[in-house]
């Protein structure tokens, strides 16, 4: 064994790259997508040492051309969930066992790999398999992806670093095990960087993983997984499976290693998950750990002494940025009755201005919502509003699903501060405004932490300290991510550690080290050095 305390090289956010005309980046990219259409994906399943082909091909398309083919990948079944169970806990020792530098080794490559020569590749993969715009696909898959890896790197290195106080003729230490089984990771469509950050993180604390990603995020999964094994990662460590969620869920929570869920998407089903978990709780070794980070209903509230053209950025973009697909997107907004006659006219000059369509010509700012069933639910939402009496719609509306599923920016007025826009979460490009009297700042605090049942992020826009004070009292628990003078989006690993409470989650803070303490078992060691030869105790001697 290796002799050292090792550091970790110390980690700082990945820049953003501009992707401007003439770039070297832009051009590299343009390539990777020509690279990655001219030829059809053939995707396995990764268990163990073996690629697993079934031949129960289901299609890859582009969002925004859903009748192109990207390729194909392989749907499997409750066996391979067992084979990628047995592979996980086959792999499980030898990995534990390997010391923590070279775990760490191994995803700093990964990241640097990310950073190099898969750049271009895995942003291609995201914009075509999830249409998202360069910049969007960029802060996501590259930068925000390198940056889980290489931070949670070094929050590997303080929690082991991490020891107990000794006395005289003691040596207490602090083992940080893995868990003692396997991990499940359920990953969303919407990040190529939680998805990869899903796995990784339990990863590199030494457990092994069975990882489920979204049908919808494949294709970029399959770059995930080319990095993975370009990095070193042995065999066994992380296994994919593609398989339907409740063939899934019945073999996963009805075995007795199931030690962790890792889990990011909807609130209804981390809820269902939770409860199968409870009901089978005399099955497992030990309590599984639960993690979750679910939905949002993510407001914007503005004060009287706010900056309307502030605030017109800020809705535009932390609504409408990869169309509202982001479980931080804006999408409720309480203006005061001074501003809003400002903030309706910036809005309506700056959405004259976006374009629409596909991710691969670089001057669209919206690009498709992923599939057919969001497409529909989201058609739903914007059908109702046209025949309500509550709320109207006042830019955007149109929605086509001819050649892609998209939908314009919409922007809801509405006189009901809980109409269903206001409440229920669409995860689309829909905003509702809700326009309050400008006296009324205190009771529509009080609305805003009361309308929704989710509390994931928020912002509020004032110019007035007082104002921002009494708001960051008042929605203290309504955020777990609370923004000042900005949008509720764009949480930057290191900087921000993201994750919310009440119906958004468990609050574990991806990118922080908390997370990663969720994936250990600690053992305390006590070392005695004086050894105790006699039962008795001074006390007993006292008359």
């Amino acid at each position: 064994m290796p002799n050292g305390n090792f550091k970790v090289p110390e980690p700082s956010n990945e820049p953003v790259l501009s992707y401007i005309d003439g770039s070297s980046e832009k051009q590299a990219v343009k390539e990777a997508l020509k690279e990655a259409k001219s030829q059809e994906k053939d995707v396995p399943m990764y268990i163990g040492s073996n690629e697993i082909r079934t031949g129960q091909k289901i299609r890859m398309s582009p969002p925004h051309d859903h009748q192109f083919v990207l390729g194909y990948f392989h749907e499997g079944n409750a066996s391979h969930v067992h084979d990628a169970i047995e592979a996980a806990l086959v792999a499980r020792q030898a990995w534990a066992n390997l010391s923590w530098e070279y775990r760490a080794s191994i995803f700093l490559k990964a990241a640097d790999l990310i950073a190099g020569p898969y750049r271009a590749k895995i942003n291609a993969a995201t914009m075509l398999g999830q249409s998202k715009n360069i910049y969007q696909a960029e802060i996501d898959a590259a930068c925000e992806y390198i940056d889980f890896l290489k931070f949670n790197a070094t929050y590997m290195e303080e929690i082991y670093s991490q020891q107990p106080k000794s006395s005289i003729g003691v040596w207490n230490r602090m083992e940080y095990r893995p868990l003692e089984g396997f991990v499940f990771a359920v990953t969303p469509f919407n990040f190529t960087s939680i998805a990869g950050n899903l796995c990784t993180a339990p990863a590199m604390m030494g457990n092994t993983v069975v990882w489920k990603p979204a049908y919808t995020q494949i294709y970029s999964a399959q770059v995930i997984m080319e990095i993975f094994k370009a990095a070193g990662l042995p065999d066994g460590v992380i296994n994919t499976i593609y398989v339907d969620g409740p063939v899934a869920g019945e073999v996963v929570f009805n075995h007795s290693e199931f030690a962790g869920l890792h889990f990011t998407g909807s609130t209804q089903v981390f809820k269902h998950l939770w409860k199968t978990i409870g009901q089978n709780i005399d099955i497992y070794n030990n309590y599984p750990r639960i993690v979750g980070e679910t939905g949002g209903k993510d407001f914007i509230m503005v004060h009287a002494s706010a900056d309307a053209q502030e605030v017109s950025t800020a809705i535009v973009r932390g609504a409408f940025e990869y169309q509202g697909q982001k479980c931080s997107a804006a999408s409720r907004v309480y203006i005061p009755d001074n501003l809003w006659e400002e903030v309706h006219e910036r809005l309506i000059s700056i959405l004259k201005r976006i374009k629409m369509g596909s991710p691969e010509n670089f001057t669209n700012f919206i690009n498709a919502v992923i599939d057919k069933k969001s497409f529909e639910k989201i058609a739903k939402y914007i059908d109702d509003v046209k025949i309500s009496s509550d709320a109207e719609i006042i830019l955007g509306g149109n929605y086509d699903d001819s050649k892609g599923y998209f939908i314009e920016p919409t922007v809801v007025l509405t006189s009901n501060p809980r109409y269903k826009t206001m409440c229920e979460e669409i995860f689309g490009p829909i905003v509702s405004i809700y326009v309050y009297p400008k006296n009324k700042f205190d009771a529509t605090l009080k609305l805003v932490d009361e309308s929704s049942s989710y509390a994931l992020t928020g912002a509020i826009f004032s110019k007035d300290r007082y104002a921002i004070e009494q708001a960051s009292d008042v929605l203290q628990y309504a955020a777990g991510n609370f923004y000042i003078n900005d949008k509720p989006t764009g949480a930057v690993v290191g900087q921000q550690p993201f994750g919310g409470a009440r119906g958004s989650g468990t609050n574990d803070k991806a990118g922080a080290q908390m997370n990663l303490l969720r994936w250990v078992s600690a053992r305390t060691i006590k070392e005695t050095f004086l050894e105790v030869t006699d039962y008795n105790y001074p006390f007993l001697d006292s008359k």
